[in-house]
């Protein structure tokens, strides 16, 4: 059988995760009339990409931090729009990695396929400004929050809410723990610079708990291209931290075993509160680039859980208030009463029950979207 070639393109581990589910849900959808080609993770390498380079390299993040790397992405961007220019696949899916994927869809434009973005910009939160550039080189756009769907409205692109992976109730409690103590899982982000400024305070944090706590157990899940730096960065510390390397779904059954949890803002927060493990959301980032962020961002919050339930469901400690002393604190309360944990599964379970699709699981959701797009640009 033959059918259309997708291109793929995603640039950080959570995109390759969304990646690999679109490819199987793609697979499904087709009968197995799909091909695909691009750039991916060793997730989406698992169905079956042949990445045209390292995903990593495109794992960048923040206004400042980006600058040390910038010629190399800006040779990968030169790199994918040839491959994809010579490929002419049957349509372009750009996930996630919102500033290479939208320059690249500027850099093809007008493109002989339609584009696809999936993940919407989060110009709800700040730059609302980049409504205009999307739709201007964007086909369609997979949003993952029902009430983004409102902020495309009058854009001209058309806006499809998918529904969020992480609702589809696939993610579950399971043992995994070490000791007879509580168990800490820490999640000091999936890029090196987030490593860099978190590991130590993570480190305070997590020495402050093994002297107050007995049998406390402290796991650390990573991922492929900076568990070098993990190690490094954990092997000077005076308690004990078992570090996790894998897949997405491997960071989600050590993550399961969980008591409580540490983690930078990002996506983790809703892996999180889909496994229902209260915790404590923590982040630092280049003061300078903090400093543009804070004159633009329109939000209250941070974490995502907070953000779609409207108020403080888990403790944020953010760029200054990003403290050992204020981050250990909040994770005793957690741990010492029961009334703070049951109060924080019971604002995340509501949250998770928002973001899920009626028609389905947003892979297959997704999918159905792609290759109706398909067909019709194909249609006379």
């Amino acid at each position: 059988m033959t059918g259309p070639l997708v291109y793929l393109v995603a640039g950080e581990p959570s995109g390759d995760a969304l990646g690999a589910e679109l490819m199987r849900a793609l697979v499904r959808e087709t009968g197995g009339a799909v091909d695909f080609a691009g750039v991916g993770g060793p997730e989406m390498e698992e169905e079956g990409l042949a990445s045209i380079y390292p995903m990593s390299e495109l794992s960048v993040m923040g206004l400042v931090e980006v600058v040390p790397g910038l010629a190399r992405v800006l040779r990968r961007l030169a790199q994918t729009a040839r491959h994809l220019r010579a490929t002419r696949p049957g349509v372009l899916v750009t996930i996630d990695s919102q500033a290479f994927s939208r320059r690249l869809a500027e850099r093809i434009h007008p493109a002989p396929f339609p584009v696809v973005h999936y993940v919407g910009p989060t110009v709800w939160a700040w730059r609302p400004s980049r409504i205009r550039k999307v739709s201007s080189v964007v086909d369609r756009l997979l949003l993952l929050f029902p009430f983004e769907v409102s902020c495309w409205e009058d854009s001209g692109v058309d806006a499809v809410y998918v529904g969020h992976p992480l609702a589809d109730g696939k993610n579950t409690r399971s043992s995994c723990r070490e000791g007879k103590g509580p168990c800490i899982v820490l999640l000091p982000g999936s890029r090196r610079g987030e490593i860099r400024r978190h590991l130590p305070v993570f480190r305070e944090v997590a020495e402050r708990l093994a002297r107050n706590i007995p049998d406390v157990t402290m796991v650390l899940p990573t991922v492929a291209h900076i568990s070098k730096d993990v190690r490094h960065g954990t092997r000077s510390w005076s308690c004990p931290v078992r570090i996790v390397e894998g897949p997405s779904s491997e960071r989600l059954r050590v993550m399961a075993g969980a008591d409580a949890a540490i983690a930078v803002s990002g996506t983790v927060a809703l892996e999180l509160a889909s496994l229902g493990i209260p915790h404590v959301i923590a982040y630092r980032a280049n003061p300078l680039t903090a400093a543009i962020v804070r004159r633009l961002v329109t939000v209250r919050y941070a974490s995502l859980v907070n953000i779609m339930a409207d108020r403080d469901v888990t403790p944020e400690f953010i760029q200054e208030e990003c403290r050992a002393d204020a981050i250990h604190d909040a994770l005793r309360r957690i741990l010492d009463d029961p009334r703070e944990a049951e109060t924080q599964k019971l604002h995340m379970a509501s949250v998770m029950q928002t973001l899920r699709h009626p028609d389905g699981p947003p892979s297959s959701v997704a999918a159905r979207a792609i290759l109706e797009l398909i067909a019709g640009h194909d249609s006379p």
